[in-house]
Order: structure tokens, then sequence, then C-alpha cells
């Protein structure tokens, strides 16, 4: 499926600008993936996965939840591999539906969505990071409930929870602030950590092993009634978003050695390690944790860090502390990878004419987009202040709309308007594994207990998009104002 071909990137830069090092290689790719992918998520909806189902038929969730997006990381590969410059879904927006066309009302949206979709995952991972410590400092961790135009009621952090998340963001951007390869040999150290504390999670749970308790299903567990489907697609979604991140190599492409070979690989490949990750440590804890005690703690303080009190059971409230330390670098870890592939996207919008210039700029020294970098992170500090459960919730329904179900129908597209283009990796059985994630993130989608309420959040965000898109554009003369006598601007 591979080829040694590869196409030319879709915008080509100003030779006089600092230019991106392509100094990631596939190891550097798919540790960045695994740490994004992992990060704090595993740990703490561990909890909500077992009530979605009413058992350990949960498992469910995961295997299910990992063919839905090896689907859908066949749709990255491809892409990827095709077009492998910095700026993932915006490239492939833009260069499907047309850049001066509607692919550049596309991938203006998606550049618009990531402005707040971006910081809300890097907030996801802070405020998980943050609700560990309140293991080690319970004073900490409290909520409050405020009233929001638009919006409705939503919950808050309270500030002293809020500023461990917020000093989480400011490390990670201190420490990125830097050149790729020296960022690549961090993301291996960060790496060590994460696979530290799942190896001792599943050695934990594997030498306790009680297989009655792991295998303890309820009468009438995979029985086929309307609220089996409820339950999975609750479980699906939570799982989908644990395991979202094996695309983040896409991101930055531009910096990724032989991509046409290393992003197809890492795609699959950090998906298939964290899959068999997931499911090990799942089953490992049920076998000593009762689920019926996991699922009891779905909507407690208590879910905020399940795992310390795993180990606490286990060895003591010594060993409690040592894993709450070790998921706190693992969401760290996580906060890290995912600002290094996000603040890439804008700096692709800006140099493509299509995003505000200053996003453009490139460190002259260390040779990054500092820029965006900055803007990000300042972001995701805003968003610590919610609530995590509302802060994922958010997120899954606004990037499922408006990335991902454009970018799975794209892919067929593309493959029917460009015929021609060099695809150093081509999809396994296409178009199936296309059809069946967009049938999945549907799915996913229908089946949130809330979604109307979150509806109304992407459909105000895809509004003002819009607006702020043909202001501008016409504006600039650019699409679909071209022929009004403003000439277009670069």
């Amino acid at each position: 499926m591979f080829n040694q071909t590869e196409p030319p990137s879709l915008t080509a830069a100003n030779d006089a600008e600092p230019q991106l090092i392509r100094g990631v290689g596939l190891w550097g790719a798919t540790t960045l993936n695994m740490i994004d992918m992992i990060g704090v998520g595993p740990f703490i909806t561990i909890p909500l996965i077992i009530a979605a189902m009413g058992g350990p038929q949960a498992m469910l969730g995961w295997i299910l939840g990992a063919l839905l997006v090896i689907c859908d990381g066949l749709v990255w590969a491809e892409l990827g591999a095709a077009l492998p410059g910095s700026g993932g879904s915006y490239r492939y927006l833009s260069e499907i539906y047309g850049a001066r066309k509607l692919g550049r009302l596309m991938s203006f949206l998606f550049i618009w969505q990531l402005t707040f979709s971006a910081p809300l995952s890097i907030a996801s991972g802070s405020i998980g990071l943050a609700q560990y410590a309140t293991y080690i400092f319970p004073r900490l961790g409290h909520e409050t409930k405020i009233s929001l135009p638009i919006l409705g009621n939503v919950e808050i952090n309270a500030i002293p929870v809020a500023l461990v998340a917020i000093a989480a963001v400011g490390l990670a951007v201190f420490l990125l602030y830097r050149r790729i390869a020296l960022i690549e040999r961090l993301s291996k150290f960060l790496w060590v950590g994460v696979m530290l504390t799942i190896l001792w999670v599943i050695f934990a749970g594997v030498t306790h092993f009680d297989r009655k308790l792991a295998f303890d299903f309820p009468p009438g567990a995979f029985t086929i009634r309307p609220e089996f489907f409820t339950g999975l697609g609750a479980a699906l979604l939570v799982s989908v978003y644990d395991y979202w991140g094996y695309y983040n190599v896409c991101f930055f492409g531009g910096e990724v050695k032989d991509p046409g070979r290393t992003i197809p690989r890492a795609v699959l490949l950090s998906i298939l390690f964290v899959a068999i990750i997931y499911i090990v440590m799942n089953i490992s804890i049920l076998g000593v944790i009762p689920w019926r005690e996991f699922a009891g703690t779905a909507n407690t303080p208590a879910q905020r860090y399940v795992i310390s009190s795993f180990m606490e059971r286990l060895y003591g409230p010594r060993a409690g502390l040592v894993a709450t330390a070790l998921i706190m670098w693992t969401a760290f870890a996580s906060v890290f990878s995912l600002l290094l592939g996000y603040s890439r996207v804008p700096f692709a919008a800006a140099r493509d004419g299509n995003y505000f210039r200053i996003f453009a700029k490139v460190h002259p020294r260390h040779r990054f987009p500092y820029v965006s970098l900055l803007v990000m992170g300042a972001i995701a500090t805003l968003f610590c202040f919610f609530r995590l459960a509302d802060v994922i919730a958010a997120l899954v329904v606004i990037r499922i709309l408006v990335q991902f179900l454009a970018q799975i129908a794209g892919v067929i597209v593309l493959r029917l308007r460009r015929p021609d283009l060099p695809r150093p990796f081509r999809m396994w059985l296409y178009p199936v594994p296309a059809l069946m994630a967009l049938g999945g993130f549907i799915y996913v989608l229908i089946s949130r207990k809330n979604f109307l309420r979150e509806m109304r959040y992407a459909a105000v965000l895809v509004v003002v998009g819009l607006t702020i898109y043909f202001i501008r554009a016409r504006m600039r003369g650019e699409w679909p104002f071209e022929g009004n006598g403003v000439v277009a601007r670069p």
C-alpha cells in the first residue's frame, strides 16, 4: 500500500520565509499520537463507560470504539499521506472542496471551530490533571453553577483547581517554545512516563485478578432491546473521546520525515497499541474492583481519581499518591502533545491567506509557529474554569459536525475529483471504512442524551463563523464574491 512518491505540499510557502524542519520520524510520531490519545481520559471515564451499559459488557464500547476509529484512521492515513503538509483537516478540506471555491469556506470554518475545540481539548487534559490533584489536596475541588446567555446553566471550577489546570497549560507552552527536534526527544521522555503508568495499572490488576469479578455480567446483559443500543451509544461516545488523538501527526505533517510512509503507519500503529492497552487495562481493573462499585462512583467526587483509589486499595495510601503523580504526568503529556499538533493548524491557514497573517510567523531562531502556540495556550486557560463533562460534550459535538463528517465524505469526493493525485497510501477496502466511520459517528452523535443542547453550541459557532467568513470574503473579493470588483488579497 506504500510507495516512495511524495506529492508536493498543497501550499508553497515563500522561499524567503523560515521553513519548518522535517525532523519527526516514525517512533516520534507514534509516541506523540499515543500520549495524545491516552491522556487522562481512560483514568476518569472508566466509571462512565461501565455505568452507560450497566456491567462488564461495557467492554463492547472499547472494542467497537477501536473498530470505529480504525475506519476513521484509514481516512486520515490516506489524506495525510497524499497531502503531507502541516495543518491536517484544514489542508484536506481545502483541497477536497476546491481551494478557491467551497473549500475556502470549509477550511475557514474548520479553523474557526478549531479556535474553540482545540483549546477545549487541551483544557480537558489540564482539568483532568487538576482533578487528580484533588486526591492529594481535597480542598482544591468544588464547582459553582452559573447561567450564561444562550448556553444556559453551566458549572465552573473553583479558582484553586482552575489555577492548577492553567499552570499545566503554561508549563506545556514553555516546553514547546523550542526547536521541533528537541520536542521529539522530550516527547519520548514523556511517553516513558505514560507507559510506566499504564503498565503499573495493568500489572496491579493482573496480579490481583479475579475472573468472577471481571465477568460478573448482570441478567440480560446482552439482551437486544432499546436500552442496550442507547447504552452502547453512550459507551461508544466515551471510548471514541478516549481514542481521539490518533490523527495528531497529521497536524504537524510538514515536520515529519518521509510523510507518505510515516503518517499512515503512525496513525494505525498508535490506534492498535492504545486499543490493546485500553482493553487489557480495563479488564484487569474490573477483575479487582466490582463493576457495581465503579458504576456507583459515576456521579461522585471519587470519579475524579478512580485509579488513585484503586492503587490505594491494593498497596496502601503511598501507592495512591504515586499513582496520582504518574497520572498527572500522563495528563500533562497529553496537553503537551495537543498543543504541539494544534498550534500548527492556524499557521498553515495563515500561510494560505485564509486566516490572520500574524499566525504565519515562525520563530526566527527555533523555526516553529510561536504566535499560534501562544494564542492556543491563552484560550485554553479560559476553558480551564469549566467543568470537565461540559468541556468534553461541547468538544465531541462541535468536532464531529464541523470536522469529521465533512472530512470522511471528503475522502470519497477527492477520489472522484482527483483520481490522478499521488497517494502513497490507499485506504484498505475503499470505500467501506469511510462509510462505516460516517455511520458510526452519526450514531455516536445522535445517541447523546443532551444532543439538542449541544447542537445549540455548535449551531451558534457555525452561524458566527459563516457571518465572519462572508464579510471577510466580500471585503477581499474571495469566493463567492470574485466578480464584485474587489481584487482578492493573497
